[in-house]
């Protein structure tokens, strides 16, 4: 059991602190966090880019399966995250010292199968995610050192969805950015100067995965954080429920992500080829890397809402959804300029010496960015349902974008207006996903407002 006089004065900040300052303390290092943990993928195709079209296709080929991994990882974290914030603003420790080793054991366990079942299918596992013959060579070996990595990878994710949601992501962020600094130094040596190519990218990655694990297993023994225990596991049903309970939301806003990327390379790759993959794959991880700071401010206020509704203080969780709402909208405005302006410079950094990846990819992205100021409230609003256990209406907006929406119209639209299709279908799922959510949450804060 942890110092009672810290777990004490961790429910007296979580619970008394304005919530403007006190979002923005656990926001700077979970953005961090976010960006670092997107910024892997971003980096393997800078440097991979600096190869052929093929070799460049094979990271985003991997990606949707690497983000399948980070939606179980999520499902694990935020589930049993979700569950020890409730429980520390209950001041119940022992059931969320008890869910602490949980979230982390079974994701270790899902870690290994996924390590174990990719290594003996790794080519019909690249031929499901969307792999063209000429890039499958490299998406085979790229997948196999990725693999390697797979259990310090999720596991990580959970240790950092621990610390934070117990209000320490300072912890988190430092595990986190140590481990993108090692990637960023051994991807140029390995992928350029070693001649490793995609080889090189994947060892660089699974490499820092686990030196991040590493430091992010220290975090858990400072701050008074909650250590991991093999004797607190527990194989109760009450656990796997709750953690489906806060994790299912998670679950379907990553893991559709995923299957929508790998319908986007199966619909793009006729339609367009290897430049299609490449050019909508580069333009999926520059929305998601402007997404993930978005997320990451969700994420700050997720501990702030399960505190607080766990203890009863119901203005306080509508004051800091608003809060949150007013100030995401106004950064994503500026992003949307930003990347309307600048989208064919971003694709050339990425991909210079193919134009037809640059013409593709700029389009995409200009479409995009018209419906990104909407994800302020959707993001925010799957959140704070998810935070205070409401798992239906967090799990359908959560599945909405991405499955309900964006996979329809991606097998739809291009049968009818060709490549435009592709690009139209992201836009459209954005609006649907906002009319969706929009009476969802406005409920809950009415009654958050007749119970303050």
């Amino acid at each position: 059991m942890r110092n009672s006089k810290k777990t004490q004065d961790k429910f007296e900040y979580m619970t008394t602190t304005p919530v403007g300052p006190l979002i923005g303390t656990l926001a700077v290092p979970t953005i961090i966090s976010m960006l670092v943990n997107t910024f892997y993928n971003l980096v393997d195709s800078y440097f991979v880019g600096k190869l052929e079209t093929s070799a460049a296709g094979a990271v985003g080929v991997v990606y949707p399966f690497t983000m399948i991994l980070q939606a179980i990882a999520f499902y694990f974290g935020h589930g049993s995250g979700n569950f020890v914030s409730r429980k520390l603003g209950e001041k119940a420790d022992d059931e969320a010292e008890t869910m602490v080793s949980c979230g982390f054991f079974y994701a270790l366990f899902i870690g290994i199968i996924f390590m174990a079942g990719g290594l003996l299918f790794r080519e019909p596992l690249v031929d499901f995610l969307g792999s063209t013959e000429t890039i499958k060579p490299y998406a085979v070996d790229y997948l196999f050192y990725i693999l390697l990595g797979t259990p310090f990878f999720m596991t990580s994710l959970v240790i950092n969805n621990h610390l934070r949601f117990q209000g320490n992501a300072l912890y988190g962020m430092i595990g986190m950015v140590t481990g993108a600094v090692i990637n960023m130094v051994l991807d140029p040596i390995l992928i350029l100067e070693m001649d490793m190519g995609v080889t090189g990218a994947a060892i660089a990655t699974s490499a820092s995965q686990f030196v991040s694990f590493l430091l992010l297993l220290v975090g858990t023994t400072k701050g008074g954080s909650i250590r991991i225990r093999l004797r607190k596991f527990s194989l109760r049903f009450y656990y796997f429920k709750e953690i489906f309970r806060g994790g299912v939301p998670s679950l379907f806003r990553q893991g559709l992500g995923s299957l929508a990327a790998v319908f986007l390379n199966q619909v793009a790759g006729p339609i367009g080829g290897d430049a299609a993959i490449t050019g909508m794959s580069i333009v999926s991880r520059i929305t998601l890397f402007a997404n993930s700071a978005l997320i990451g401010f969700g994420q700050g206020f997720q501990p702030v809402c399960g505190f607080n509704y766990g203890a009863g203080k119901f203005g306080r969780v509508r004051e800091a959804f608003l809060f949150c709402v007013r100030y995401a909208f106004a950064a994503l405005i500026l992003l949307s300029v930003l990347g309307w302006v600048f989208a064919p410079d971003l694709l050339i950094l990425f991909k210079e010496n193919d134009p037809a990846v640059v013409e593709v990819g700029t389009r995409a992205l200009r479409f995009q960015c018209v419906t990104f100021p909407l994800g302020a409230w959707i993001i925010m609003a799957n959140m704070m349902l998810q935070s205070v256990g409401r798992a239906f209406s967090a799990s359908v907006t959560a599945a909405a974008r991405q499955g309900l929406f964006f996979i329809p119209l991606i097998l739809l639209l291009p049968r009818y207006f060709a490549i435009e299709g592709i690009f139209y279908a992201q836009p459209l799922a954005d609006v649907c996903t906002f009319l969706l959510s929009l009476p969802l949450a406005l409920h809950f804060l009415e009654e958050m407002k007749t119970r303050s």
